[in-house]
């Protein structure tokens, strides 16, 4: 059954559902909300990005709004579908907002595990989600608005104890690899310099280079890990050419973003795309 709230004066949306709310991405196609998918008893297939993921039972997968997604099979789950109106506000906190550790930290997909405890919690916590969605009055927006928050902050710290023991010493290292995932995300379609970040985050390039060798990557790695995301993304589910993909990826040349292409994937854009025609 499917519950939603919607608010006209800031188009704000929240819907929450079961699987029957996955079927509009029984073909791959882009998720345009924030999501969380939780499994039950049993597991649930789902493709992202092209890449198959198995979310376990008893798990809760966030998804951004950037991602293709694909939903392959699951039985009993609950889902979780938001808008950026609805949530990424600006005074929410840098570690719960949308551009939270969540969605935009150093793990693309993150998948938490729940205890039986932790189920307990969540199940009392989306009953709450139910009967709110169920109460209309002036405050109701307030009230589901709060409740994701507690929802968002109760996921972010269970995915955060997943490596708890280097909290202390990675904090922030942490931070600065958000931050600069978060704006990477912003920019990477103008902005193809580390030098860029490096001045927007008040560093110099080597102190962003020392720091992320900690999690073997660099600056530049992310920047180019994320174009050839998206280039990927344009050549699987768009009928664009490679000279439209590179010129919207910022590159004045398209042969620039067919050597980095080559360089990350072995194969040029065209020859990317032909070998998805090939297995299709």
């Amino acid at each position: 059954m499917m519950h939603a709230f919607t608010e006209f004066t800031t188009n704000a949306v929240l819907k929450i559902s079961n699987e029957s709310i996955l079927q509009n991405y029984v073909s791959a196609k882009p998720l345009d909300v924030f999501a969380f998918i939780c499994t039950n008893t049993s597991a649930a297939q789902v493709v992202i990005d092209n890449i198959p993921v198995t979310i376990n039972p008893h798990s809760i997968l966030a998804l951004t709004n950037v991602q293709y997604f694909q939903f392959v099979s699951g039985e009993n789950l609950r889902v979780y579908f938001f808008n950026r109106e609805f949530y990424c506000i600006k005074d929410h906190d840098k570690e719960v907002g949308c551009a939270g550790v969540l969605f935009y930290g150093n793990e693309q997909n993150p998948l938490i595990t729940l205890s039986k405890t932790e189920q307990t919690k969540f199940n009392v916590l989306h009953d709450i989600f139910i009967d709110e969605l169920e109460t209309k009055d002036n405050i109701q927006a307030e009230m589901l608005r709060m409740l994701m928050a507690r929802f968002i902050i109760k996921t972010t710290r269970l995915l955060k104890d997943k490596n708890i023991a280097n909290v202390q010493q990675q904090n922030t290292k942490n931070e600065l690899l958000r931050q600069f995932n978060v704006l990477v995300e912003s920019h990477f379609r103008e902005q193809h310099s580390v030098q860029f970040y490096a001045d927007a985050l008040f560093k110099s390039a080597k102190t962003l280079s020392n720091s992320f060798s900690k999690f073997n990557t660099s600056p530049l790695k992310i920047i180019h890990e994320r174009i050839i995301l998206d280039a990927k993304r344009l050549l699987m589910y768009t009928n664009k050419t490679a000279k439209e993909i590179a010129f919207e990826l910022g590159f004045d040349d398209a042969s620039h973003l067919s050597r980095l292409f080559k360089k990350h994937t072995n194969l040029s854009p065209s020859d990317f795309k032909k070998q998805l025609e090939l297995t299709n």
